[in-house]
C-alpha cells in the first residue's frame, strides 16, 4: 500500500513524512497535476474529508487499488479570541502568509492588552481509500504569547508555548515537538486503519 499526501505545503509533507515512517510515501506532485481544492467546509474534518476525496477521486481506477490518499486539516484556536482563527488559520490575514498570519495574531491580543492566551491545535487526518474514508483527531494544548520566539516549525509555533513547557514549538527540537503534537496524536489514532487498509491493499 502507498500513501498519497493530498498537500502542496512542503512544511507539512516534512512533518507527515517524518511521522509515517516505515509506508511508502507519495507527494501529491509525484504522482497527480497538482490542483486546487477550495476548503469551504466548517469544520476541520469537512476540509480534511474534501481534501483527500477530491485528489482520491483524480486517481484512475489502478491507482485507487494502489494508494490510499491521506490529508491533514489543522489551525489554532485562541481562547481570547473567540477560538479564532481556527479553520481559518491558514488565512487569518489578507495576506495568508504564515509571517502575516502571526502579526495579526499578535496586533488582535494587543489590542486586547493580554501578552498571552490560553489557547490548543486541532488537527484532523483524513483517509479515502477504495474501502471508505475516514478521520481522527488530535490536540495539543497550551498558550501563545505576542513575542516571536524560535526558528523550527511554521505557521504559529513561534508564538505557541504547549502545556508542561516553557519554549515555544519554534524553539523544541523537532523530535519533542513531533511527539507531543497534534498532528502525531491524530496519525497514531489512524495508525489501527491503516494497518488494515495495508492487509487488504498489500
Amino acid at each position: 500500500m502507498k500513501i498519497l499526501l493530498a498537500t502542496n505545503n512542503a512544511h507539512k509533507l516534512t512533518e507527515l513524512k517524518g511521522i509515517l515512517k516505515g509506508y511508502e510515501i507519495y507527494a501529491f506532485n509525484e504522482v497527480l497535476k497538482p490542483f486546487e481544492i477550495e476548503e469551504n467546509g466548517t469544520s476541520f474534518k469537512e476540509n480534511a474529508l474534501l481534501k483527500s476525496k477530491a485528489v482520491f477521486e483524480a486517481l484512475n481506477e489502478a491507482q485507487r487499488r494502489e494508494f490510499v490518499v491521506l490529508s491533514d486539516d489543522s489551525g489554532i484556536s485562541v481562547e481570547a479570541l473567540n477560538n479564532a482563527p481556527n479553520i481559518h488559520s491558514a488565512r487569518f490575514s489578507p495576506q495568508k502568509t504564515d509571517k502575516a498570519n502571526r502579526e495579526k495574531l499578535i496586533s488582535e491580543l494587543k489590542a486586547l492588552n493580554l501578552s498571552e492566551s490560553k489557547a490548543f491545535y486541532t488537527a484532523c487526518i483524513a483517509i479515502s481509500s477504495a474501502f471508505g474514508d475516514y478521520t481522527t483527531h488530535g490536540f495539543m494544548h497550551g498558550r501563545v504569547i505576542t513575542q516571536e520566539k524560535g526558528e523550527n516549525g511554521f505557521g504559529y509555533d513561534a508564538l505557541f508555548i504547549p502545556k508542561g513547557f516553557e519554549k515555544t514549538l519554534g524553539e523544541l527540537d523537532e523530535d519533542v515537538k513531533a511527539r507531543i503534537s497534534h498532528r502525531f496524536k491524530a496519525l497514531s489514532l489512524m495508525g489501527l486503519i491503516l494497518n488494515l487498509l495495508k492487509k487488504e491493499l498489500g
